[in-house]
């Protein structure tokens, strides 16, 4: 059974503010009060657009982003389902990162974590998986790369490496925590020149894409521990290296 949108309290999103995360956010509120119930069926990506007044592009955005956090489930060619309470593993929301220590913590989280899906990336990544990764990196680098299509591209991007591993926990714990993280690429982008920090960004997605596509672990390891390193320097965070 789907979802009468008129018993939800959903409002059109702010475009300051991070959309995907906005949304995942509200519909995560949404699934807490009981407004949305175990086992029912989320409104199409089409008609939550339409009443949120974002792209489809953002909504999907937002339902991966709480598939990666348990909250829902999605069932190929039927749509995304509200997942029973029991299957739900943790989540984090936005204001609990306002702390910076907070924050900081789970950047050191995700440091040991991706720089490992570089390296097995690299080794087990297939032609698909490169496929993926190219994709979002041409979404990262075109047109769009100024506005917040930019910022949706990135995370692709990270979920892409991550699902080359071929180690499901790694797409899982890496897509929940670069969903959070990517409140980190607004900082950053609002704390320096635009042009040369996209631009930065860039350059180090390509060097990292590059080592994998070459199969050279090794390499992916390290183009992913510079890439962290310089996202966390850019965001006034200073990360112990081992």
């Amino acid at each position: 059974m789907s979802i009468d949108l008129g018993q939800l309290n959903f409002g059109q999103i702010r475009r300051s503010e991070h959309l995907p995360a906005r949304i995942a956010a509200q519909l995560a509120d949404e699934i807490s009060q009981g407004r949305l119930k175990p086992g029912e069926r989320l409104p199409t990506e089409h008609v939550l657009a339409k009443t949120l007044g974002v792209s489809r592009s953002v909504v999907r955005e937002a339902i991966a982003q709480l598939r990666n956090e348990g909250m829902v489930e999605t069932r190929q060619g039927v749509g995304a389902f509200v997942s029973e309470p029991s299957a739900r593993p943790i989540r984090i929301k936005d204001g609990e990162l306002s702390e910076p220590q907070s924050f900081r913590a789970l950047f050191q989280l995700r440091v040991p974590l991706e720089i490992e899906a570089a390296g097995l990336a690299a080794v087990h990544h297939t032609s698909e998986d490169l496929a993926k990764i190219d994709e979002a990196l041409s979404r990262m680098t075109g047109a769009e790369k100024w506005t917040e299509q930019g910022i949706v591209a990135d995370l692709a991007f990270h979920r892409a490496v991550a699902e080359a591993t071929h180690n499901e926990y790694f797409a899982l714990f890496i897509g929940f925590i670069a969903e959070r993280i990517s409140l980190a690429i607004d900082a950053a982008r609002s704390r320096a020149v635009l042009e040369e920090i996209v631009e930065v960004t860039i350059a180090e997605h390509v060097r990292l894409r590059d080592a994998i596509a070459k199969r050279d672990g090794a390499g992916a390891r390290e183009a992913m521990r510079a890439h962290l390193h310089g996202a966390a320097s850019r965001i006034d965070l200073s990360l112990e290296q081992f």
